[in-house]
């Protein structure tokens, strides 16, 4: 299929075919999660589950790709669901029009291939990942705050999310440090690759380590947890 063409070169026509079949399900469509759910269509992954109750405001125009002065008000879910079906009809769309949490977490999640992390609660963060041990699914990580961002694939049982956030932690530094419109773009498209990576299952993935991104020194770091 032309609209396929230029993904021959890094994979297969059977792998083509593969991604059609799978079911990603992206928390969260704010900066992280409008570039994931961008990118994850125009590939041609066959069905995405888009989660988020929230509506765009004036405060996400710097860096949420679906958001514009036309639909501020109106549902992050919606907005995606129309952005992907202008972008590729092939793929199938699920709007989740609630905020993921423990009430509707394990209802939401099941029966996918890959969980997408694109939320901004530390604690909402672990406990999805506890979900997705009880379900035997991966997990991947992103998170963003000024010029740093952090990636992470994180399976059933592993301990990553508690290495990056410790007890104490209770919530991210995004508050103090802002978000540009570059950062989200950038951890994004990783965690995309881990996703494509974890669809087709060959590559290697971050797993037992995380990635630390400084786009203002320029310093990227792979930390091995184990």
């Amino acid at each position: 299929m032309l609209r396929y063409s230029r993904n021959k070169n890094l994979m297969s026509d059977d792998e083509i075919i593969l991604l059609s079949q799978k079911k990603v399900c992206v928390l969260g469509l704010g900066g992280l999660g409008g570039y994931i759910v961008e990118m994850l269509s125009r590939i041609g992954v066959g069905s995405l589950t888009l989660v988020d109750g929230d509506v765009f405001d004036e405060t996400n125009l710097n860096r949420q790709l679906f958001s514009s002065m036309n639909n501020l008000g109106s549902s992050k879910a919606l907005e995606a669901e129309k952005r992907v079906k202008g972008i590729n009809p092939l793929t199938k769309v699920i709007p989740v029009y609630e905020f993921v949490d423990s009430s509707n977490a394990m209802k939401i999640i099941a029966n996918h291939d890959v969980i997408v992390d694109a939320l901004d609660s530390i604690d909402l963060r672990k406990y999805i990942a506890k979900v997705c041990t009880e379900l035997n699914l991966p997990l991947v990580h992103g998170a963003i705050a000024g010029w740093y961002g952090q990636v992470a694939t994180i399976y059933p049982n592993d301990t990553t999310l508690d290495i990056l956030y410790p007890k104490d932690i209770k919530r991210g530094i995004e508050k103090e440090l802002g978000n540009p419109s570059f950062t989200p773009a950038l951890v994004a498209s990783i965690q995309v690759s881990e996703v494509i990576k974890l669809l087709l299952n060959r590559g290697d993935l971050l797993r037992n380590s995380f990635m630390m991104i400084d786009l203002y020194t320029n310093d990227i770091e792979v930390i091995k947890t184990k």
